[in-house]
C-alpha cells in the first residue's frame, strides 16, 4: 500500500509541478511579493497532495521563538520536504542555495525573482564574501535568511559536520540565529521513492542573540539542533544521530567554507 501511494503521489507531484511551472510563468511579470503569494498557493496544493495521497501532515512548535525582523534560520536538512515548506513556515524567507540551482530552466527564474541567495560552494573565500554581500540587502529588508548548516541533506541517524557559513553570517550580519529542528526524513526519506504516512514535527528553538563569539555560537547551535532533532526522530521511532563527541576543535576547522542548499 505504501508503494502504491508513493507511486501515485510521485506521479501527481511531478505532473502538477511541471504544469504549474509553465502555467504560472505569467506571474514572473508581477511584483515580487505578489509572485511569492502565488508560489505559496502552489506549495499549499503540494501539502494537500501529501495529506490526501500519502498521509503526511505536519505540526509546528515554538513559533514564539521567531524574532521580529530579520534573523538567520539555521534549519536541519533531512529531505526535500522542508525546502517546500519554508515559505509556509516563516515570512518571505531568502534561502541560501547552491548557484547551480539558479541555472535550472524555469525553476531558476522563479528563484531569481523571489531573490534567493545563490552561493558558489567551490569558490572558497570568494563564496564567503559573496554570501555576506548578497545577504546584507535581505537583512535590511527584514526578511529571514535560511541556511542549512551542514550544507546538504543528512538522513536521520547520519552525521555531517557543521560548516562555517552560518557562523560567518552570524558574525557579519549581527542578527539572531533560530535553530529549526525536524524529523521530516522519516516520512520523506532522502533520495527515496517511498513516502511514509505520519506527522512531521518542525520545532523552532530559542534564538541565539547576536554579539557572541562565533566559535561558542557554532558549538551551541550544533548541540541544540542535533539534540532537538534526535529527540524528534527518536520519539517517532527513528535512530539518533551518530554525532561524534566534541573534540575541542571548533566546527569552523572541521568543515568546508560554506553551507548551502544541496540537491
Amino acid at each position: 500500500m505504501i508503494w502504491l501511494r508513493s507511486l501515485a503521489f510521485n506521479i501527481a507531484f511531478h505532473l502538477w509541478t511541471a504544469l504549474m511551472c509553465f502555467a504560472l510563468l505569467w506571474m514572473l511579470l508581477l511584483p515580487r511579493p505578489q509572485m511569492v503569494a502565488v508560489v505559496m498557493w502552489y506549495l499549499r496544493t503540494v501539502g494537500w497532495l501529501e495529506r490526501t495521497i500519502v498521509g503526511i501532515r505536519y505540526e509546528v512548535r515554538g513559533r514564539e521563538n521567531l524574532p521580529e525582523g530579520s534573523f538567520i534560520l539555521a534549519a536541519k536538512h533531512q529531505s526535500a520536504w522542508e525546502t517546500m515548506k519554508l515559505h509556509l513556515l516563516v515570512r518571505d524567507p531568502a534561502i541560501i542555495l547552491k548557484r547551480e540551482l539558479m541555472w535550472i530552466p524555469i525553476w531558476g527564474w522563479y528563484a531569481s525573482k523571489a531573490r534567493m541567495i545563490p552561493v558558489d560552494r567551490g569558490a572558497g573565500g570568494a563564496a564567503i564574501r559573496s554570501l555576506i554581500r548578497n545577504s546584507r540587502p535581505v537583512r535590511d529588508e527584514g526578511r529571514p535568511i535560511v541556511i542549512f548548516p551542514q550544507g546538504t541533506r543528512v538522513a536521520p541517524g547520519d552525521y555531517r559536520p557543521y560548516r562555517v557559513g552560518v557562523g560567518v553570517l552570524y558574525e557579519s550580519l549581527d542578527i539572531p540565529i533560530v535553530p529549526m529542528a525536524l524529523n521530516a526524513g522519516l516520512y520523506w526519506p532522502r533520495r527515496s521513492f517511498l513516502k511514509r504516512p505520519g506527522t512531521v514535527i518542525v520545532e523552532f528553538l530559542p534564538a541565539i542573540p547576536p554579539g557572541r563569539p562565533r566559535a561558542e555560537v557554532m558549538r551551541e547551535l550544533e548541540t541544540a539542533l542535533e539534540s532537538a532533532s534526535d529527540r524528534l526522530v527518536m520519539a517517532a521511532g527513528g535512530p539518533p544521530t551518530s554525532r561524534p563527541a566534541p573534540s575541542g576543535g571548533t566546527p569552523e576547522r572541521q568543515a568546508g567554507p560554506v553551507a548551502s542548499q544541496a540537491s
